[in-house]
């Protein structure tokens, strides 16, 4: 079924209007899917021992782990649903700039997170969303996370998309190596997003759910046990069945914004200046 938001991107453009798309896929057409991948897609950074260790280092994800959570999660909502050139979306980028000029990391890691944002999502789609992408909007969205990425001032961005994912994989192939920190930022994650659907005393049964969705290269890094094929195909079959039946209701009347979420952590609001380590004002802009 063609929707209305359908229609408005058969009529953009993926270079000149990729904020708008990237805004319509993320909040209108697959507002479920987008944070499932984003979710898992930091799984593959804790793969890269040099990565696990700082995060480990810092206490932040593994100490306060709803919070860094939520810093992370507002802080790409707020790029994606005001743009990045947008007052909202410039101080979100500066407040990005500040908290990683902090700590020394290699500009190929940089580069790395940076292709997790734009060909996890795709990918997840490919497997489990629906309606399928089309390549206006792979490229929409490839060239909206460029963008961020310069801003971010990280060098060697590459031009097309096809050269960056080329990037993504054999950086993958040559990092992803297991160390104690991959492990321990990896649980952290997982009992945190288990926390979303279950009590603690059920993230047991839970936990071969997450590693049915990771690939084995990925779990070997990590240090986590092995997936369930049975679990993984059921999995995979349910998540295709959730995505034709989302598709299938009628159309959403207004998009779904993350920023609007209420969130533990800042119970009272948030200012963008404050996401981060530093104590929130707990005073929403």
């Amino acid at each position: 079924m063609t929707t209305a938001y359908d229609r408005e991107i058969l009529q953009l453009d993926p270079v000149k209007d990729h904020c708008r798309i990237t805004f319509l896929m993320a909040t209108c057409v697959y507002p479920f899917d987008i944070p499932r991948a984003l979710e898992l897609a930091l799984f593959r950074t804790y793969a890269v021992p040099g990565i696990s260790g700082l995060l480990r280092h810092t206490g932040e994800l593994t100490e306060h782990t709803r919070k860094r959570y939520d810093d992370t999660d507002l802080l790409l909502s707020e790029l994606i649903e005001h743009g990045y050139d947008s007052p909202r979306g410039q101080a979100a980028i500066e407040n990005i700039n500040r908290q990683h000029a902090k700590y020394t990391i290699r500009n190929e890691d940089y580069l790395y997170v940076l292709s997790t944002f734009i060909f996890e999502p795709i990918r997840w789609i490919e497997r489990f969303g629906h309606p399928p992408l089309s390549e206006k909007e792979r490229l929409a969205w490839f060239h909206f996370w460029r963008a961020i990425g310069m801003r971010m001032n990280i060098q060697g961005i590459h031009d097309e998309y096809a050269e960056l994912e080329q990037f993504n994989k054999s950086y993958e192939a040559e990092r992803f190596h297991y160390s104690n920190s991959n492990r321990c930022v990896a649980e952290k994650t997982i009992d945190l997003l288990l926390g979303f659907y279950m009590p603690p005393v059920l993230f047991r049964l839970g936990r071969p759910a997450v590693y049915a969705l990771l690939d084995r290269p990925l779990l070997n890094a990590l240090g986590l046990p092995g997936q369930s094929i049975w679990l993984s195909r059921m999995l995979t079959r349910a998540l295709h069945l959730r995505g034709r039946i989302a598709s299938a209701l009628p159309i959403r009347n207004k998009p779904v914004m993350r920023t609007q979420l209420h969130r533990p952590s800042y119970p009272d609001g948030y200012r963008i200046h404050d996401l981060g380590p530093e104590k929130p004002t707990q005073q929403r802009d």
